[in-house]
């Protein structure tokens, strides 16, 4: 007998899972939470008759998707009582990720942040139908409306990003040369630097949680996120180190103080400018990004 056999349930969830992890994480804005999704979908599917399940890949996207709402839902209410901005967790990713120029863009803290603004409903059929191009009828089921009411949720969802997301898709190679002056005028604390490289009516949002220190309003206007960033930077005794990172499929910074992640700041770029700075300080949230920081920075 051989130890080392699974079975066909196993198989299957294994063979999909990083694809039932990036349904719930674009749902959710939650690593840690895409995670517990993925554990209950697992619960459910290890009960599952499998003789009776024709398409094993759409059966496992409804259990994850009908587990991702009921999060959503009780995550809505977490949200609603969370001090200052909220953002999404931050991921690293992988090149071949930032490859995939549309899902790269679906991960983008741009795109996510817009996902915020649907309803659970609509958020899951957008999600499902753009990003993953699966058919109405199988998002019917998982979402337990008609095809003809998916139809109508998703033209009106896509209206409703399609209004809100960034005007163009910047290249990474782009966004990457931005960040390298971004990063060099902060490593000298240039104010005149990160001028030029900040759009007069750039938005800081900063994610502390209520657990470090961050801004809990939107920062408006280059000088004053510009002396903002330079200030938080001036503000600890011990040297800020800025290294470059491939996070939510696109370029961004990772900060560090003393040997420990202390954030992550992701950017959206038009004209070469930042137009959007997106700092992840809440220690929660970089639970991830500090397992899988490679040892050459630790």
């Amino acid at each position: 007998m051989n130890d080392h056999a699974t079975d066909p349930a196993t198989d299957t969830f294994v063979a999909h899972r990083n694809l039932l992890f990036t349904v719930a994480y674009e749902m959710l804005g939650s690593a840690a939470d895409a995670e517990d999704v993925l554990q209950e979908t697992w619960l459910r599917w290890a009960e599952v008759d499998l003789g009776q399940v024709r398409d094993r890949r759409a059966y496992l996207i409804r259990i994850t998707t009908r587990q991702a709402l009921n999060r959503l839902r009780t995550m809505t209410r977490r949200k609603e009582a969370y001090v200052g901005p909220w953002l999404p967790e931050p991921l690293l990713t992988t090149s071949d990720v930032a490859q995939d120029a549309e899902l790269a863009e679906s991960v983008s803290m741009a795109l996510m942040l817009v996902l915020e603004t649907l309803s659970p409903t609509e958020r899951a059929v957008f999600v499902l139908r753009e990003v993953f191009d699966v058919g109405y009828d199988e998002i019917a089921a998982a979402v337990d409306k008609s095809p003809a009411a998916v139809r109508q949720i998703a033209h009106r969802a896509r209206k409703h990003v399609d209004a809100r997301r960034p005007r163009e898709v910047v290249s990474a190679g782009e966004t990457r040369a931005v960040l390298e002056s971004f990063r060099r005028a902060l490593d000298t604390g240039d104010l005149q630097g990160l001028l030029r490289v900040l759009a007069p009516d750039v938005v800081l949002l900063s994610d502390g949680g209520g657990v470090v220190q961050a801004a809990r309003r939107p920062i408006v206007g280059a000088d004053k996120v510009a002396r903002f960033i330079v200030g938080t930077a001036g503000r600890h005794e011990a040297a800020v180190t800025v290294h470059p990172a491939l996070v939510n499929g696109n370029p961004a910074l990772l900060l560090r103080l003393s040997g420990d992640n202390d954030g992550i700041l992701a950017v959206r770029v038009e004209d070469a400018r930042i137009t959007d700075l997106y700092y992840v300080r809440n220690p929660e949230k970089l639970t991830r990004v500090a397992a899988e920081t490679p040892l050459t920075l630790r």
